[in-house]
């Protein structure tokens, strides 16, 4: 069988492709060629300039051909021609008998077998947690080319049981040709926290990380993009209620925001100082900014915990990162998170601030709800890994190249 992969949203596999489309491409396939020696694999990159991070992902495998695109200089002046003509006219001469886009969309003008992978659909959810410049300009995607590929997509594989639902109820897709793959977690030994910094490159410990950004030895982490749907300014919130009801809470614990910052990430800073001008104690709560993959795990484990209160997501990786590091969690009751977290985590309805408010207040006072939290939370994470999404997806590979 020769399959073909579109991988162009992997850009950085030095870093884990730290999140999204490019982490769950990055992922699948690096699993996919140590899991498959028999089938031979076409990855399709943008041009050379993406060949470290094309031999990064093939770490060796010799079933793999890589293709370059030679005209990517005119994607910018053409991109429909680049993303519709040139692309589908470069796979096609390939003679796959599968083509698998990670990215929700296929070139209008590709009829060879094909899957699609859709990870969440928030744009159609609500429009409101998304600029209407970034709107229009993703008008033709959102209304043709994603509809377009759904349709004649012989297989989709959807990331959560919620992202199938939705996809049935936006698109009109029957059940049956969907095909549910969740993703994985890399679990990751992260050494035990230490106060000193430990001088080597390779190890990042709670001290470096305490000197770098101004930690207090306590902290409740948020990771994740300063969007609106991740409903960051509620957590803030809470948190500041629980700083002014008990100032021991303000001397012990502090909240730390991390993560890039996305669209509309204006008004939620707006919302978040007003609350912190509201209370005695300062600096309670701090924004620390995009932290990078050789950071990130230190800090969601020495966390006392962490919270993910988003309106929306498709698969929720960040809560399944904490969990797979035995972080005690608070996340949302909506979409596809309650499925990830199942019982390891306390789930709240993210449109109720005081469901926030009480089990923040619930997990920083109760040690043992805490540990109890942390074995339930390490155990629901075993039961997702890149191996068996790649076994899974081996499998509707198959299926759709029998399809006559």
């Amino acid at each position: 069988m020769r399959i073909g992969i579109d991988c162009r949203t992997i850009l950085n596999p030095g870093f884990g492709e730290a999140a999204g489309v490019g982490h769950y491409t990055y992922y699948l396939v690096s699993n996919l060629l140590k899991l498959d020696k028999k089938n031979e694999y076409v990855l399709f990159f943008d041009n050379l300039l993406s060949k470290n991070a094309a031999e990064e992902v093939i770490t060796g495998a010799s079933n793999v051909k890589l293709r370059f695109f030679p005209f990517h200089k005119y994607k910018h002046y053409l991109p429909f021609a680049f993303s519709h003509l040139l692309v589908a006219s470069a796979i096609e001469k390939e003679k796959l008998d599968v083509f698998h886009s990670p990215a929700y969309a296929l070139p209008l003008t590709y009829h060879g077998k094909s899957i699609v992978t859709v990870h969440d659909l928030a744009i159609y959810k609500n429009p409101k947690w998304f600029p209407e410049k970034f709107l229009i300009g993703q008008n033709f995607s959102t209304k043709t080319v994603v509809p377009n590929s759904l349709k004649k997509a012989n297989k989709i594989i959807a990331v959560s049981e919620h992202t199938k639902k939705d996809i049935v109820e936006i698109f009109k897709i029957k059940p049956e040709k969907i095909k549910v793959i969740y993703e994985g977690v890399e679990f990751r030994d992260v050494p035990e926290r230490r106060e000193g910094t430990c001088g080597i490159e390779t190890e990042i410990c709670f001290g470096d990380l305490k000197a770098k950004y101004g930690l207090k030895n306590n902290y409740v982490l948020f990771l994740g993009t300063i969007e609106p749907r991740k409903n960051i300014a509620a957590l803030a919130k809470a948190f500041c209620r629980l700083v002014n009801e008990n100032k021991e809470f303000g001397d012990k614990y502090q909240l730390i925001i991390a993560g890039a910052k996305g669209w509309k990430h204006e008004k939620i800073f707006k919302e978040i100082k007003e609350c912190q001008d509201k209370i005695k104690t300062k600096n309670v709560i701090k924004y620390i900014g995009y932290v990078p993959a050789s950071e990130k795990f230190t800090l969601m484990k020495d966390a006392v915990c962490f919270v993910f209160p988003s309106f929306y997501e498709g698969f929720g990786l960040p809560v399944l990162e904490a969990l797979s590091l035995g972080v005690p969690t608070i996340t949302s009751n909506k979409s596809s998170l309650p499925e990830i977290a199942s019982q390891a985590a306390v789930l709240v309805d993210p449109q109720k601030d005081e469901e926030i408010y009480d089990a923040l207040k619930k997990i920083l006072i109760d040690q043992n709800l805490r540990k109890e939290l942390s074995e339930k939370g390490m155990a629901q994470a075993k039961k997702f890994n890149w191996r068996k999404c790649a076994e899974e997806t081996l499998r509707v590979y198959e299926e759709v190249a029998k399809i006559k």
